[in-house]
């Protein structure tokens, strides 16, 4: 199936699932749609088990036909990080600085480090000997958190401005970090070489560092040009050409283009509204990418619920995904805790941070499509399985319970 018609499901499809949900079902709009689609996949496979196959092979065609790891990593993901960064004040950023630094640094290397270990134990208690690397690479994968689907909910539930920054901030950079990690890690898996401590941190600079200068320069760039034209649409299809052309070459560069798109949003949301744009360029210029940033959440919810479709599911990867679930939770908390706890010696915090943002640290598509890059064989399979159960507890259950989590943690403060 060619590209456009693929397209045109999948958006008709988020139209269709996004309507459902807001007149009947009431949730928030991603964990609403991925619902949705999680159910119709599961109607689709029951139809398959009972002779009715037509409309089962159907779907998986098309989804088969989806690259999600090229569509996310190449293609959404450039937008979403862009578009998230661009409505992030970095006056109350600033304020959190340490903080997000930690988390989105240090946080995720331990991260990174705690799950990978605990989840090559609990794989040879189950007796699947999947190599430490493999492990480390689940640990990276999974230690990004998303916003998307807990961020509205967090304001309905009347949490503290500097909360809602604290956890858009820290998603924000633990992307780029988080993907920059998988990536050395996945060069010394895949390469085979002895890595190094010189090699892996010059990497690890390219990438991350890179990633940040080159940032500022388009950022600055784009910027300079707003400066000197006065046309909503003009400057429009220059934050696009930023996006895109800006996604394309960091990744020709072989720098950060995560790390890139959060820089250059910045830059253009706080520097470049103030002094760039006019008011009329300001209110149309935050619709487009508002409305940019739900659609393509919505199709990414979708494709996320229907995925389903085309995994590997066996019982013992549902027990392991039982018994790696509390431990990434687990993971999180001592990776929340440790720099607040260090820095509440300096600063004061909102009431119960500990406990909301290690339930609010959700995750999503980018540790899905992280594990869908893996190298073909065994290895691949369970950890994505394991991957997608463990993002489909986070958004369903966790998203689903955070505002009664918020409510009750800030009642008892």
């Amino acid at each position: 199936m060619d590209i456009l018609n693929t397209l045109a499901i999948l958006i008709t499809l988020a139209a269709l699932f996004s309507y459902i949900n807001y007149r009947y079902i009431k949730l928030p709009t991603t964990i609403g749609v991925m619902l949705i689609a999680l159910i119709i996949s599961a109607c689709l496979i029951i139809a398959g088990k009972l002779g009715m196959e037509s409309l089962f092979v159907y779907a998986e065609t098309i989804l088969r036909g989806i690259d999600f790891h090229q569509t996310l990593m190449n293609g959404m993901l450039s937008f979403l990080l862009f578009a998230g960064a661009l409505h992030v004040n970095l006056k109350d950023l600033a304020q959190q600085k340490w903080l997000i630094l930690s988390l989105a640094t240090l946080g995720v290397v331990v991260s990174t480090f705690l799950v990978g270990g605990l989840t090559w134990l609990v794989l040879a208690a189950f007796g699947l000997h999947v190599s430490y690397l493999y492990c480390l690479l689940f640990g990276a994968l999974i230690s990004p958190t998303d916003p998307i689907a807990v961020m509205s909910i967090l304001k309905k539930a009347g949490a503290p401005k500097s909360l809602e920054v604290k956890i858009a901030g820290e998603s924000l950079f633990n992307d780029g970090v988080a993907v920059v990690i998988f990536v050395v890690l996945l060069g010394i898996a895949v390469g085979g070489t002895e890595p190094t401590v010189s090699g892996v941190a010059l990497l690890f600079a390219q990438e991350a560092i890179g990633g940040i200068i080159y940032g500022l320069l388009i950022g600055y760039i784009t910027f300079s040009m707003l400066r000197t034209v006065d046309n909503y649409q003009v400057e429009i299809m220059l934050t696009l050409a930023l996006v895109m052309g800006g996604y394309a070459l960091a990744h020709a560069l072989n720098l950060s283009g995560p790390i890139a798109m959060v820089v250059a949003g910045l830059l253009i949301g706080n520097h470049g509204r103030q002094y760039a744009m006019s008011d009329a360029t300001q209110f149309r210029l935050d619709n487009f990418w508002e409305l940019v940033d739900e659609i393509l959440n919505a199709v990414l919810f979708v494709i996320i619920g229907m995925e389903v479709l085309v995994l590997a599911f066996h019982l013992e990867y549902i027990l392991i995904s039982l018994a790696i679930i509390p431990l990434v939770l687990g993971v999180r908390f001592v990776s929340v805790a440790f720099p607040v706890k260090l820095l509440s010696r300096l600063r004061s915090f909102s009431p119960r941070v500990i406990e909301i943002m290690t339930w609010g640290g959700l995750r999503g598509g980018i540790s899905i499509a992280l594990a869908l890059s893996l190298p073909l064989g065994p290895e691949r399979e369970v950890i994505l399985a394991i991957t997608y159960l463990v993002v489909a507890f986070s958004i369903l259950v966790q998203g689903l319970t955070i505002s009664q989590v918020v409510k009750g943690n800030l009642s008892m403060s």
